[in-house]
């Protein structure tokens, strides 16, 4: 397995841009949670943080694609360093904003900007594989690589920003996501080597790549649908065991999922697959429905995390196949923005998944919450079976075929 990955490791530049591209995403899973971390601390009320924190999460899910677009244009040498930079002010402002007390219009109007301008390293990471990686064998050995990677960021982030938070200062988990974020992002973007070329703007619109919206439609509603079933299982997983006494085992339950997760990656990286990633797609999104429905049924912890730990062997599989589809038939002009449009819909479907399920909760109680991550795998594989493979034109980068 470990030579599998040595061998993508091994060309020129991929272990770097992939070293410092995990750095840069840290912030992802920190700013969310230490922006509702800072602003409790100061209002004492988590309406207003989770309001604030959600300000951010929107503007980001809405400029997410606007910004992918901007880079497939210009490059992402041009892109992120000025994005960045804007990000790294408008979280430095917000923090300020908070802790002296500016009027409320302010501090929303900065989350807004820091939610906007945080660039989508993930989708830049996955487009420099695709262009420096000849075959598909090897681009799902990489896009296995960067959902392990995914994996880790997901976990040690919110844990590092609440320590820092909590032992230290409200301010300290925040600022600690902002260093990481600019150092790591200038230095991704300054690797020129690797970087996909841009695809400027042609003289007549209609000969722009047209995006394969058969594909790239339903795969966004399936990740919207799957970030639905991440976003309310973790709630619930979080109810279930406040229910049972144990409220602070929540992160170790959640932690074995990932767990799961993050091995199950791995081994797919290191397969040599035969069955066709379409395929791959619809058996995963079946496995993550099929893996949700035992945990309506549980009613002991230890026994909770067993299952947990099983049914996060489908995420990354499914994940890698999303992201294989996606890169397979978006025309190389577009990649960033197809895969943008991709990863947009699973961060954008969590807050409403967290919401619906928060409400069975408070009806009839956590275990019942759990079906609301099956009806979100239920509808990530309807859409995954009205998925329509493009055919793409690889020598012709500005040009696509239906």
């Amino acid at each position: 397995m470990l030579n599998t990955y040595r061998q993508i490791l091994a060309r020129p530049g991929t272990a770097l841009f992939s070293a410092t591209g995990l750095v840069a995403r840290l912030p992802i899973a920190m700013v969310g949670l230490g922006i509702v971390l800072l602003v409790e601390a100061e209002s004492g009320s988590y309406g207003l943080a989770g309001s604030v924190s959600g300000v951010s999460l929107l503007a980001n899910a809405a400029f997410a694609v606007l910004q992918a677009r901007w880079i497939d244009r210009f490059g992402q040498s041009r892109v992120l360093p000025v994005a960045i930079v804007v990000w790294g002010v408008a979280l430095a402002a917000l923090m300020w904003s908070v802790e002296s007390g500016w009027p409320l219009a302010a501090t929303y109007a900065l989350a807004a900007v820091t939610g906007a301008a945080l660039p989508g390293v993930g989708a830049c990471v996955r487009s420099r594989w695709a262009h420096v990686l000849p075959g598909d064998a090897d681009r799902q050995t990489a896009f296995a690589l960067e959902a392990v990677a995914d994996e880790a960021v997901f976990i040690t982030g919110p844990i590092l920003v609440t320590v820092l938070a909590t032992a230290v200062h409200p301010v300290a988990g925040l600022t600690t996501a902002l260093t990481v974020g600019v150092a790591g992002t200038l230095a991704f973007s300054a690797q020129r080597t690797t970087e996909p070329p841009p695809h400027p703007p042609l003289a007549h619109r209609s000969d722009r790549a047209r995006m394969p919206w058969a594909t790239v439609l339903p795969l966004t509603v399936a990740s919207l649908a799957l970030g639905t079933l991440f976003g309310a299982a973790e709630v619930t997983t979080v109810a279930f065991t406040e229910e049972r006494g144990n409220k602070a085992i929540a992160g170790f339950l959640l932690a074995l999922w990932a767990a799961g997760s993050l091995i199950a990656g791995g081994l797919t990286g290191a397969v040599r697959w035969r069955r066709p990633v379409l395929s791959r797609l619809r058996l995963g999104a079946a496995a993550m429905t099929l893996t949700m429905v035992p945990l309506a049924l549980i009613d002991t912890l230890w026994l909770m995390g067993a299952v947990l730990f099983v049914a996060g062997f489908s995420i990354a599989p499914t994940l890698i196949a999303t992201m294989s589809m996606a890169e397979q038939n978006v025309p190389p002009s577009r990649l960033t923005e197809g895969m943008a449009l991709v990863h947009t819909g699973i961060v954008a479907g969590v807050a409403p998944g967290a919401a619906l399920a928060g409400v069975v909760i408070d009806a009839a109680g956590a275990s019942p919450a759990y079906l609301v991550s099956v009806g979100g795998g239920l509808l990530a594989l309807a859409a995954a079976l009205l998925v329509r493979p493009a055919v793409v034109d690889r020598e012709a980068p500005n040009l696509s075929r239906a």
